[in-house]
């Protein structure tokens, strides 16, 4: 039984690039509010290693705020061509303004135009004004670096618990869990399909 969930992960996900036809990086991010009422929603995977999955937003959106006030959180990852899944559970944490610098400057050009022109998660009269803001932006920063939004930035995903899920005939599916420890290495063990 493997002793690593990130090697486990990383195998996974090696498996997934190769074989998934759109998007392995996908992911369903939980989030809930003060109250617990939850949310969720597909995000991207920017990053990932022992320090945590990264994944970037608007931090006034949705589930910026939620993350503000409530920073735990939960991934799950569905690769249906390989009928396998992993959740992941833990505490969330804003990256550096360095890394979102980094990461920001890698986008498309499109994509950091359409950063500063969205107020992502609040109501919109109708597209139009949204392709208006969209085409000031362009115009805005013509000629220019277009520099990351102060309101945009990332997240970092640290995890506590792991879960592996493998489909089997007849629904005799395989899951293995791993539960971090303070002081040590993961525990892990296997769950009853």
């Amino acid at each position: 039984m493997p002793t690593d969930p990130f090697a486990l992960f990383d195998a996974w996900l090696a498996e997934a690039r190769a074989s998934e036809p759109n998007d392995p990086e996908a992911m369903a991010l939980a989030t809930a509010d003060e109250v617990g009422n939850p949310t969720v929603r597909i995000v991207l995977l920017k990053g990932h290693g022992p320090e945590g999955f990264v994944f970037y937003t608007n931090e006034g959106s949705a589930k910026g705020r939620e993350l503000s006030v409530n920073p735990s959180a939960a991934l799950l990852f569905h690769w249906k061509t390989l009928r396998r899944q992993v959740r992941i559970e833990g505490e969330v944490e804003r990256v550096s303004d360095e890394e979102a610098d980094a990461y920001f400057a890698t986008r498309s050009r499109d994509s950091q135009l359409g950063a500063w022109a969205s107020k992502q998660s609040r109501p919109l009269e109708c597209r139009e004004i949204f392709e208006a803001q969209y085409e000031e932006m362009k115009k805005r920063f013509e000629g220019q670096t277009v520099p990351r939004p102060p309101y945009w930035g990332g997240f970092r995903l640290v995890p506590l618990v792991f879960e592996f899920w493998q489909d089997r005939p007849h629904r005799l599916h395989e899951r293995r869990m791993f539960l971090a420890q303070t002081d040590g290495p993961w525990t892990s063990w296997l769950l009853y399909p």
